[in-house]
């Protein structure tokens, strides 16, 4: 029996967890955020189910069905109620082909997966990083801890390594997993991970905007649109029509409608969560 550390507890650290105590190993998975989950976020407020983070996975995807069954919850998972998909041009919205939308945003997209689009869960896709976290609370072999952001990674005297908390604690392993993004890796492992540290990330926001069936005047009979690079006014880059797209997304007689931004870096400084909504609802109105 080995002991494993694993710093990060979204859906890579909770997966991995979930693994290695299957094979006997003692686990501590330490996570610097209050909750589990990470980049899976979904929230269920007055009969809405908001995505946060990633609104599902890739159709052909054997690996995540087989986790839902190891998990007990392949019973939830959902695909798509349309496959239909549109183009803004900057003066109007057109049918796209299978791939289409992928082509207008720059995405690469396997041919054997054009037009097969994504799966979810009924409850949203935090419900697999909820369901995960409750398994490694259940088994005796898994300590979790959150809010323990780590601020040390060396290898102990004795062998192994040592993660240095930063409210004080100590967590000594014989192997470590680092599942965090490309930042917190690479301060954790210094030069070998100069890579990770120099690489480009993009920041993306998004913002789901809800409203009565009846003030949309677009029959929404599509996953949504994508927007053409040279109109990405303010960085508007697309629309999902959730609730076209997935059931049970939103209370009978509402929709909801999750936009997409490639905000500057100033826009992040200065802009609230109402400056956000403002100029989602400004982007809304040029196409619908």
């Amino acid at each position: 029996m080995r002991r494993v550390a694993i710093v990060g507890g979204g859906l890579a650290g909770c997966i991995v967890a979930f693994r290695r105590a299957a094979a006997g190993d003692r686990v501590t998975l330490v996570e610097a955020a209050s909750r589990m989950g990470g980049q899976l976020w979904t929230e269920r407020t007055a009969g809405f189910v908001v995505e946060h983070g990633a609104e599902g996975f890739i159709a052909r995807s054997e690996a995540v069905p087989a986790l839902a069954g190891a998990l007990g919850i392949a019973g939830d998972l959902v695909g798509q109620e349309t496959h239909r998909s549109f183009g803004f041009d900057g003066a109007a919205l057109r049918e796209l082909a299978p791939g289409e939308a992928a082509a207008f945003l720059g995405f690469q997209v396997p041919r054997d997966e054009l037009g097969k689009g994504i799966r979810t869960f009924r409850h949203g896709m935090e419900q697999l990083t909820e369901t995960l976290a409750r398994a490694l609370a259940s088994d005796e072999r898994v300590e979790v801890r959150t809010s323990a952001a780590v601020a040390s990674l060396a290898r102990a005297a004795g062998g192994g390594f040592r993660l240095a908390l930063a409210r004080g604690a100590e967590v000594d392993a014989d192997a470590v997993v680092i599942a965090t993004q490309a930042a917190g890796a690479a301060a954790l492992l210094g030069e070998p991970a100069r890579a990770l540290r120099d690489a480009e990330t993009l920041s993306s926001v998004t913002v789901s905007l809800a409203y009565p069936r009846a003030a949309i005047e677009h029959p929404l009979d599509g996953t949504g649109f994508v927007v053409a690079a040279g109109h990405q006014a303010h960085g508007f880059r697309a629309c999902t029509f959730t609730t076209s797209k997935f059931a049970e997304r939103a209370p009978a007689g509402h929709v909801a409608l999750r936009l997409f931004f490639r905000p500057e870096p100033a826009d992040l400084e200065r802009m609230g969560d109402g400056a956000w909504a403002a100029r989602a609802e400004a982007s809304l109105a040029r196409v619908l």
